[in-house]
């Protein structure tokens, strides 16, 4: 809810309540304890400042990658490398899980395609005015693709805690 107060593409637009957000947080983690989903944590000592999924395809064509959703740093931390930090970490577990690559999509009009590009994900295309924000306002989504073929170097680290359904409390 910060997040997307804040100006942030996270599935919501401004402003949004707890009662909007609960539903859909619901269902993401339910991908975890229920199903095949990761979520990644990550933590500045102990306050937690990021969150990502790693998501299945739930297909069995598509098992060689995964999608990453809700990408969010919380506003108060962003700038000081912990999104990168949990994506470089989402990028170690995909290729130990032996996949070929990572897909996100991205609310264009926000500068975040330059964030991913920096991370060595390029855009393979864009879905024109899919994201309708308001009557006024459509935005592309951009996808963003990982290939994991490639060894990445280091950067700078944060805290990180994998919550895999045996480890939800």
């Amino acid at each position: 809810m910060d997040v997307t107060n804040a100006g942030g593409a996270v599935g919501f637009v401004a402003p949004v309540t707890a009662t909007e957000v609960r539903p859909v947080a619901a269902s993401t983690l339910a991908g975890v304890t229920d199903g095949p989903d990761r979520l990644l944590v990550g933590y500045q000592g102990d306050r937690l400042v990021a969150v990502l999924v790693i998501a299945d395809n739930r297909f069995h064509l598509k098992a060689h990658w995964r999608v990453l959703k809700r990408v969010m740093v919380h506003p108060e931390t962003q700038g000081r490398g912990h999104g990168a930090a949990l994506m470089r970490e989402a990028e170690r577990i995909a290729r130990a899980l032996g996949l070929d690559a990572l897909h996100v999509t991205v609310r264009d009009g926000l500068g975040l395609d330059r964030f991913y590009r920096h991370l060595g994900y390029r855009e393979i295309g864009r879905l024109p005015a899919a994201l309708r924000l308001s009557p006024a306002d459509t935005r592309d989504e951009i996808l963003m693709w990982l290939d994991l073929a490639a060894p990445r170097e280091a950067g700078p680290t944060v805290d990180l805690g994998v919550v895999t359904p045996d480890k939800i409390h």
